[in-house]
């Protein structure tokens, strides 16, 4: 399972009606292992959902959150690791985190988590969480779920108590979850599907060939058996990276003439620069009908030969193009 915040809800999902906390990064000063808006829950048994952290944080704010509930108030927690003097809870980042808890009850709507587990399958959108001080009831504390690019006029009156003017929010933007499609269902695939998964990342699988994508071997991924020749080319228009695996080069030069039509942000081919050039040939497309970043050969060089080496090399470059770390074009 993976920290994506929709396995978090997911998770939550299970037992809405528990007593649960939810606990947010606020602001961060200087380094931190996770980023502002970063979400974690827990449970009243002491169950965590997520991570704000490296994991040096989590155990410390069991304690708040157990009194956050207790209490039934937000509670506003700092962690200051700038002082190297400081070995209270031994953080090795060297920055200053400050966090928000907050009881997630039936009177603050669940926080409208369900809501934001609901828009995050329709696509992106922005959660609005109050900046209340240490004390503030939970039953004042109101969040909201708004699609990105949807019209706020005044987003504090929603939020807060009339009364209560002066506090601020918290805007987290969140996305669906990466999709990746993979043309080609062999043993070198079933890696790739893995670590995907394990990123969080919806996979799917595209084989027509009876020998290949079989069910056992891609767990949690879809597969589709229809013939490539027949596929709308609607069927890429919420995939963000594609992986071409086909060994074959008639079967790759249909998927790619396939994925020339989309504005696919990543694509990656399997084989050196010459086998790319023959299957561009016998799909009549050139480097410059893709509007996304054409990788050939697949993947950043590590210095390996095995599927589970080859996977870890096509998965980083594609996240990193993914996360704006690498030009859209070569």
């Amino acid at each position: 399972m993976s920290h994506h915040i929709e396995d978090l809800l997911a998770q939550w999902k299970q037992f809405p009606k528990d007593d649960w906390v939810l606990a947010v990064i606020t602001n961060i000063q200087g380094s931190s292992y996770r980023k502002t808006g970063a979400m974690m829950l827990f449970h009243a048994l002491g169950k965590s959902i997520g991570l704000v952290s490296g994991g040096c944080l989590e155990g410390d704010l069991l304690r708040h959150a157990q009194r956050s509930l207790q209490q039934d108030q937000a509670i506003n927690v700092t962690y200051d690791a700038s002082d190297e003097s400081d070995a209270s809870h031994q953080l090795g980042c060297g920055g200053i985190v400050d966090l928000l808890l907050i009881p997630v009850t039936p009177n603050n709507n669940y926080l409208h988590l369900e809501t934001l587990r609901q828009q995050l399958q329709h696509g992106q959108c922005e959660f609005y969480i109050p900046l209340v001080k240490t004390g503030t009831p939970s039953t004042s504390v109101n969040t909201q779920v708004v699609p990105t690019n949807a019209q706020i006029h005044d987003p504090k009156a929603s939020f807060i108590n009339p009364s209560d003017s002066q506090v601020k929010t918290l805007a987290i933007p969140f996305r669906p979850r990466f999709h990746l499609a993979i043309f080609g269902g062999g043993l070198d695939a079933q890696p790739l599907a893995k670590l995907a998964l394990q990123l969080g990342w919806t996979v799917s699988v595209f084989d027509q060939r009876s020998s290949y994508a079989h069910p056992i071997n891609f767990v949690d991924t879809k597969i589709i058996k229809d013939p490539i020749s027949s596929l709308p080319s609607s069927v890429l228009n919420k995939v963000d990276a594609v992986v071409v695996m086909q060994h074959n080069l008639g079967l790759d030069a249909l998927a790619i003439k396939l994925i020339a039509s989309n504005s696919t942000a990543y694509i990656a081919l399997l084989g050196p620069r010459h086998r790319r050039d023959q299957v561009f040939a016998k799909a009549n497309v050139s480097l410059s009908d893709f509007s996304g970043y054409f990788s050939a050969p697949a993947g950043f060089d590590i210095g390996g030969e095995l599927p589970e080496s080859i996977a870890l090399s096509i998965l980083a470059e594609s996240h990193a193009l993914l996360h704006g770390k690498l030009p859209l074009h070569e």
